[in-house]
């Protein structure tokens, strides 16, 4: 007698087609989320260093200006929102925040009436604090926080610093 072989067929059921189909879609999601994560810090590094960019100069004009000023006017500045001086040649100058925490407009700090910032920054708060010194130099410390006004979520970098300028005695 003859024993006749049975051929079997060995083909891909639906299960294993799933089971593929449903392990390249997670890698799809994550490779997915990484890229948009990634895209993401980005945009939020952009938006610092542009924040940085404007504080760390506006901070630096004041500095220079106030730390070779000849005086400061009423260095008990009860508006702390604004410091006025006598520069070097013996003229009236002063720093101010402007439109800081107001609902619509985009927080500044301006010298005299001209902007030191750029309009993509928006300053949220702003102070200049001046100290008399006794025996020591006078201080002003200043105090700001900015945020970009371009990005919005978690892209928006928030900066606060704050300086603390010794003055010359004259």
């Amino acid at each position: 007698m003859k024993f006749s072989k049975i051929k079997l067929s060995y083909g891909i059921s639906l299960l294993e087609i799933l089971v593929a189909v449903s392990v390249f879609a997670v890698l799809g999601i994550l490779i997915t989320r990484s890229v948009l994560l990634t895209l993401g810090g980005g945009k939020k590094s952009e938006s610092l260093i542009r924040v940085r960019e404007n504080v760390n100069y506006s901070i630096g004009v004041i500095e220079r200006q106030l730390r070779n000023a000849n005086s400061i006017i009423d260095c008990t500045n009860a508006d702390t929102s604004r410091i006025s001086y006598t520069d070097q040649s013996g003229n009236s100058a002063s720093f101010s925040c402007v439109d800081i925490a107001t609902s619509g407009a985009v927080g500044y700090i301006a010298s005299g009436s001209a902007k030191l910032t750029s309009d993509g920054v928006d300053f949220t708060d702003c102070s200049f604090i001046c100290t008399l010194g006794d025996g020591s130099p006078s201080s002003v410390t200043i105090d700001v926080e900015a945020k970009d006004a371009l990005a919005n979520g978690v892209d928006n970098a928030v900066v606060t610093t704050t300086s603390e300028i010794f003055l010359r005695n004259y």
